[in-house]
């Protein structure tokens, strides 16, 4: 089976994004690239680049390619409540023909009326996917306890699992996905390096085996994202390169 392979813009670095002028300017990279989608990221928009959100959902369809979209929100709020803007986020993703819905988990806590979500999920196509983050919320402990309880309620959508992120969060990845590899739906792909101010994201090319090591602890058949620096003088043979070992790992 051919392994799915999404390019996340942030991979490329704001700056360069800026510089190329939008998101929107990837795009043929990571068609030419051969990737089967891409991951568009909030934080990357201007305010005017969110108000023609319906050219750039164009753009990604005549390129044939997935869509994923990540708001650099919480899914609960610091008060263990739903984001408010949840269903301005839908819309938005919509937009941009979107598969996909990506949060950080929040200030979630136990005994939350899952009532709410399902009210909010009823009749959405999207897939709404929460993520480890590098805060505190991003803890091994608390995506235990949200996920064993949503599956409980049968109202999970499922995990985005950042391999790299437990890093930050002084988390083993390996004993991460040996807990939750049965909720991930979409593999964030990350090596890291250890530096004298913390952690660093690096290319695959420059990691040690332990990204490799983890991606084989999770399901194999779900969409494997590339976020991690992608760089050099040409963008296309560098994404081209790595969208080629992911599918192939």
């Amino acid at each position: 089976m051919k392994r799915e392979v999404i390019v996340v813009t942030a991979a490329y670095g704001r700056e360069q994004i800026a510089a190329m002028g939008g998101q929107q300017a990837v795009v043929p990279i990571v068609a030419a690239a051969g990737a089967d989608g891409i991951e568009i990221r909030r934080e990357l928009f201007s305010d005017s680049e969110l108000s023609t959100l319906p050219a750039l959902g164009k753009t990604l369809a005549d390129a044939r390619l997935v869509v994923f979209y990540s708001v650099p929100e919480a899914l609960f709020t610091e008060d263990g409540q739903l984001n408010p803007r949840l269903d301005a986020h839908f819309a938005e993703a919509k937009q941009l023909n979107a598969q996909l819905l990506k949060y950080s988990l929040g200030h979630y806590r136990r005994g939350f009326d899952y009532a709410v979500l399902r009210e909010k999920l009823a009749g959405q196509t999207l897939h709404l996917v929460v993520e480890n983050d590098q805060t505190d919320c991003g803890r091994l402990s608390a995506l235990d306890s949200y996920f064993h309880d949503c599956g409980e309620t049968r109202t999970c959508s499922g995990m985005t699992f950042d391999m790299g992120n437990w890093l930050w969060v002084g988390d083993d990845p390996l004993a991460a996905a040996a807990s939750l590899s049965r909720f991930v739906s979409y593999i964030h792909v990350k090596a890291a390096t250890k530096e004298a101010n913390g952690w660093r994201a690096v290319a695959l090319d420059e990691a040690d085996a332990l990204w490799r090591e983890t991606l084989a602890r999770l399901p194999s058949g779900v969409p494997r994202g590339i976020e991690f620096p992608l760089a050099g003088d040409d963008l296309l043979a560098v994404t081209r390169h790595y969208v080629d070992l992911l599918r192939e790992e």
